[in-house]
């Protein structure tokens, strides 16, 4: 256990009541989620597990400042995010939060450095472009555009551009998705690398059950609740994971 995590009081996030519905007046309700409660605390790698429709993806936008809940209590440390404007909940983003996407989402007439650039001309403290890349090995390929680059570089480029501001947390929602397992190995050691290395509290949604046992904790979710939290005792490193 890092120091980071020894240390720490107050749980990087923690929810109460947690409910997410859509629909209603005239159309069928879609309870998204369904009264979550949970502490995640500083410094883990935490991935979460379901079935589509279980509520994974809902509960990160919540956190991640991205959507509102409809009842119940979500933080950020000391800060509570379900009590906060729009204006608030950007800024939220924009200084704590790092996001990593299934797809890309990368500007393809942008180099990966400039691209990488679109989060550090913002954030208030950043990296210089050039050394997140180097944090995910592409520093050989930073003036590549989008086109000339493998799938999995395309998203370590993502992960640089996530981290290039320094966030408290990374929240990645089927980040190795859209990979093989060459790959996706590349990318799980990225996000691993981070973890450990800044102590990046770091929530990984996936539908590979092997990656579960890289976390800290995996959280498993099943009709919009969370039905089991394990903690690993002992962890495997990325390219021990199975696919």
């Amino acid at each position: 256990m890092s120091s980071t995590r020894a240390t720490q009081e107050i749980p990087a996030f923690r929810t109460r009541g947690i409910t997410k519905i859509y629909g209603g007046r005239g159309t069928a309700e879609v309870r998204a989620l369904d009264g979550v409660d949970l502490d995640l605390p500083e410094g883990e790698l935490v991935v979460l597990l379901g079935p589509s429709g279980s509520g994974k993806s809902t509960l990160l936008n919540i956190i991640g400042g991205l959507d509102h809940a409809t009842s119940g209590e979500a933080w950020f440390r000391d800060q509570e995010l379900t009590s906060m404007s729009d204006r608030q909940l950007t800024r939220y983003r924009r200084d704590n939060v790092g996001f990593v996407f299934q797809f890309y989402n990368l500007v393809a007439s942008l180099t990966a450095r400039e691209n990488v650039a679109l989060v550090t001309d913002v954030a208030p403290d950043p990296m210089r472009p050039e050394e997140a890349l180097a944090l995910v090995g592409l520093q050989e390929r930073q003036d590549h555009f989008p086109a000339q680059m493998s799938g999995g570089e395309q998203q370590r480029v993502a992960i640089a551009r996530a981290i290039a501001k320094r966030p408290g947390v990374l929240l990645c929602d089927e980040p190795t998705g859209a990979l093989d397992s060459k790959t996706g190995t590349a990318v799980l050691a990225a996000l691993e690398d981070v973890n450990t290395r800044f102590g990046t509290t770091t929530l990984v949604i996936t539908h590979n059950a092997g990656i579960r046992k890289m976390a800290h904790r995996v959280i498993r979710f099943q009709d919009g609740r969370v039905v089991e939290i394990e903690e690993n005792k002992t962890r495997i490193r990325a390219h021990e994971v199975t696919w």
